[in-house]
Parts: structure tokens; C-alpha cells; sequence
């Protein structure tokens, strides 16, 4: 088995650059939320049946829930390879005018997922032309509900889906990236984001007799300044932790102080004895708070996923990889994220890594961040994406 020329590589893939780019634009057409999408499957899978026939190949499907698909490919013995897209939308009406605009008007493919289906039909493609040229198993996960916890990933892991698998792969198009820039971290690249809730119950009463009550919105203001001085003051500088509280609700009327508030907000850290050490201290520092009021509390934590931390070895890999076939491409190290993303269940069964692939140019209008309602990407990143993901695959399944 011998490794495709480069040049014809690039010469298949210039070829389905432009189905990869129509594919974009039909999917985000038509946005699903988390969980129920109905359409996108269907899509995706009337698809990748069409290709396999043109292709004269056998497709393996793995319906994981009832949205979500898992398309499989073998040729011989060789690695077990997953490739991942999340295909999921966000509730939110698009803004961009553009002329494939969303369809569901209370939903809109606004961070890049509508790009990552297009870009692994791509590569679903590009394997199935290159059968000659690779050996192994590779399995295209088109993974549900990524946007809302507990996220599809376990769906997917569930179904057996992962079972074997040797790596995993994933690429997210990242609008405040340029286009023409790859990025990868080694190590913990998202972070771990769970949410809270903090219910503060004091004494309402009159607002013109304020020291009749126990004013729970007061409280609730120093909860939030006593928070933001713990990270300052009791965590190390230098570790790396967000605590956003993003919400306070409580009241009804100009003149009357409440029983009651509420304080939502968000935690994330890329360490997992932070994680656990900053619940507490949230706790104790809300009950302190609150204990100086003579008000109570109670502080429930709702898990969010878990790190991403792209293997070390995998990363450099890729990096390597990326820099031999793509030369005109900035292929660099980046910060991390503090988003999160439920990728992380895939590495606890496989060595995983992923990247950014960058989408921004305000010149084309991709000058937005994610989860804007203008949010758009420059499609010339699409075929960035698909080269560098079938050059990882491809050098992966070389592994044996």
C-alpha cells in the first residue's frame, strides 16, 4: 500500500471543494436545535448513502439516538480512526442576510457546525476515492446536541460507536482566526464549564423600611463582589479560571424588597483539582456572605463537560503533518479556550486532538465571533479544513 502523490491528493480534493461548500450552504439552511435534528441527519445520511454508491462502497450506519450519525468505512487491516462534526444549532435568529439564510427562523447555525458536516462528507468522500491508499477503519461521527449539556457525546459513546477506536479527530472553524491559519494546542485546550445556581432567601418587606428586612438583592450584589475577590485573593494567580455570574433575579415591584434572589453564572477551569477546589470556596464564601446578613442560602452546581486535552504526541503529529502538505498554511500554536465542548468524551477512549481551523475575514463579512446572530465564516476555509483533515487521516492510517 503505498501513499497517494501529493499532487493527486490535492487534485481530488479541489474537486470536491466545491460540494463541500454546497453541502455547507444546504445545511445551514436548515438549523436544528439539540436533540431534534431530524433534517440534518436525514441530509446527512441520503448523503453519504449517494457517495458510497457513486463510490461503489459499503457504508456501515450506527444510529447512536434518534439524531446523530455514525458512518463507518473499512479497508483492511490498519488503525480505527474517528472523525467528528457536531451538528447541532444554536436558538437564535439569524442576522447575516446572506442568500442561503436560515430557513427555521428562531434558529441559525452560528458556530461553524453547518461547516464541520460539510468538511467530513468531504473527507468521506476524499477516503472512499483514495480506498487504494490507506488501510484501517474510519468512522464518521456526525454527533448530536453538542451545544446543550449533557451533550450527544455520551450518546454516541454509548452506542459502542468509540469502542477501538485508536485516535480521534475533530476540527472547529474559528471565526476570530484568520483564514489561512491552523491552530493547535497540546495539552488542555477547552475547559471544563459548569454552571450554578445560588438561591439567597432574606426577609421582604417595604423598600421605604429597608432595616425591617433582610434585603436579599444586597446580598446578592456582595455575593458577586466577594466572588470576583476570591479568585484574586484565595486561588494562585496562575492558574487559569473564569467565574461569571451572569444572572440575578429576584422582585416584582419598584417598592417592594423580596424574599428572594437568584444568581446564575458560570464556572470554568482547565484543572480538575481547581475545579473541585473553587466549588467550594464558592460556597463557603456566599455562606459567609450571607451569615453577615443574617440572610441564608443554598448553591447547586450543574455539571458542564469535561476538559478537552488534545495528547501531547498527536498534537505535534498533526502539527508536522500540517506543515509538510499544507505549506501555504500559518500552522501555529494558540491559546486556550475557555469555551467547552463535549469532544472530551471521545478522549477518554483514544488519543484525540482538536484543532482550530481558521474562518475569519472581515473583508468577506466573517467578522463576527461565535454564537453572533451576523456570525459567518469565509469559505475558503472549508477547503483548508478538508485538506487538513484527510492529510491527518491519511498519515494516520499509515501508522502500522
Amino acid at each position: 500500500m503505498d501513499k497517494a502523490p501529493q499532487a493527486q491528493t490535492e487534485l481530488l480534493l479541489a474537486g470536491i471543494a466545491p460540494r463541500v461548500t454546497k453541502y455547507r450552504r444546504e445545511l445551514h439552511r436548515i438549523p436544528e436545535e439539540s436533540f431534534r435534528e431530524y433534517k440534518t441527519t436525514a441530509y446527512l445520511e441520503k448523503t453519504l448513502k449517494a457517495l458510497g454508491e457513486a463510490a461503489g462502497e459499503t457504508l456501515t450506519f450506527i444510529r447512536p439516538a434518534a439524531t446523530g450519525l455514525v458512518a463507518v468505512l473499512s479497508r483492511g487491516r490498519g488503525p480505527a480512526l474517528g472523525l467528528r462534526a457536531d451538528i447541532d444549532a444554536l436558538r437564535q435568529r439569524e442576522e447575516t442576510g446572506c442568500a442561503y439564510a436560515s430557513e427555521h427562523p428562531e434558529f441559525m447555525h452560528a458556530c461553524g457546525h453547518d461547516g464541520h458536516m460539510a468538511m467530513l462528507l468531504g473527507v468521506a468522500e476524499a477516503l472512499m476515492a483514495m480506498r487504494g491508499h490507506w488501510a484501517g477503519e474510519a468512522r464518521f461521527i456526525f454527533q448530536h446536541a453538542e451545544e446543550t449539556h449533557p451533550g450527544g457525546a455520551r450518546e454516541i459513546a454509548a452506542s459502542g460507536a468509540l469502542d477501538g477506536l485508536d485516535y480521534v479527530l475533530a476540527t472547529h472553524l474559528w471565526s476570530t482566526l484568520p483564514v489561512g491559519t491552523i491552530g493547535l494546542t497540546p495539552g488542555p485546550f477547552m475547559a471544563a464549564p459548569d454552571n450554578f445556581i445560588i438561591t439567597l432567601r432574606g426577609r421582604g418587606g417595604h423598600a421605604a423600611m429597608p432595616d425591617k428586612t433582610v434585603d436579599p438583592v444586597t446580598v446578592g450584589a456582595h455575593v458577586i463582589l466577594a466572588l470576583q475577590t476570591m479568585l484574586t485573593r484565595q486561588i494562585d494567580p496562575l492558574q487559569s479560571i473564569v467565574l461569571s455570574v451572569t444572572s440575578m433575579a429576584g422582585g416584582t415591584a419598584f417598592n417592594i424588597i423580596p424574599d428572594e434572589v437568584a444568581l446564575k453564572g458560570t464556572l470554568r477551569v482547565f484543572d480538575e483539582e481547581l475545579r473541585s477546589l473553587a466549588r467550594k470556596k464558592i460556597a463557603v464564601v456566599t455562606e459567609g456572605v450571607c451569615a453577615a446578613f443574617g440572610a441564608e442560602c443554598a448553591t447547586e452546581f450543574i455539571d458542564g463537560y469535561n476538559v478537552v486535552d488534545n495528547d501531547p504526541a498527536l498534537t505535534e503529529r498533526l502539527a508536522a503533518v500540517f506543515r509538510r502538505d499544507l505549506p501555504e498554511i500559518n500552522v501555529r500554536r494558540v491559546d486556550p479556550l475557555m469555551c467547552g465542548e463535549d469532544f472530551s468524551v471521545y478522549q477518554k477512549y483514544a488519543p484525540g486532538v482538536m484543532f482550530l481551523t481558521g474562518a475569519g475575514n472581515p473583508a468577506k463579512g466573517a467578522a463576527h465571533p461565535q454564537h453572533h446572530a451576523k456570525f459567518q465564516i469565509d469559505e475558503d476555509s472549508l477547503f483548508i479544513g478538508l485538506r487538513a483533515l484527510t492529510a491527518g487521516a491519511l498519515d494516520l492510517f499509515q501508522a502500522r
